[in-house]
């Protein structure tokens, strides 16, 4: 519980605040005192903390749902979307028995969305209990989102700690303009001018 805890403070650029009752005149930390000290964190993680991602919620009938970050589309004939995630997930279970999957971006609006499908933040109910979703033959996507992709599922490969799905861009929605949902560094960010 604690580590989840500490992923959604950080997720939402907020720090851990440790206070010992046990002494008089408390100790406040403003670092995570669990934090890994900065020469002993791993070089690549930190290499992909500095690349900005943009934020997806995957989905797949049943229904199943994951955030995403490690997320790149391929145009060509055919078009391609290709992802990074938990084999031990859910949404993966979904995702194959189904062959079939939905991919929405996510705006600023969405971090709390992103969040509890990341496992950051409670979802009494379940996933889908809250928030308006629209029915696809791919899964449900949020009411709200700019837009998505249904895919087909090709096929996945284990690919460092991860799952290397590939599929088949067979259907886009894209009703309107909106602005992105990024991760990096470990927080969420929005474009500015």
């Amino acid at each position: 519980m604690h580590g989840r805890f500490l992923g959604w403070a950080r997720a939402r650029g907020g720090t851990m605040f440790h206070v010992n009752h046990e002494q008089p005149g408390a100790e406040i930390h403003h670092t995570d005192p669990f934090a890994v000290p900065a020469g002993q964190r791993s070089p690549v993680r930190r290499l992909r903390g500095r690349l900005a991602a943009p934020v997806t919620l995957w989905t797949a009938p049943g229904p199943a749902g994951l955030t995403v970050s490690s997320t790149l589309v391929a145009e060509g004939e055919p078009d391609r979307l290709l992802g990074l995630v938990d084999a031990e997930s859910e949404l993966w279970a979904a995702v194959e028995d189904t062959g079939r999957f939905a991919v929405a971006p996510l705006g600023p609006r969405h971090r709390q969305l992103a969040d509890r499908f990341a496992g950051l933040f409670p979802s009494p109910g379940g996933l889908f209990a809250l928030d308006a979703w629209t029915e696809t033959p791919y899964g449900p996507v949020p009411a709200d989102a700019g837009g998505w992709a249904g895919c087909r599922l090709d096929a996945a490969r284990e690919y460092g700690w991860g799952l290397l799905v590939e599929a088949t861009i067979e259907a886009v929605d894209l009703p309107g303009e909106s602005a992105p949902l990024l991760h990096y560094r470990g927080r969420y960010r929005e474009l500015t001018d």
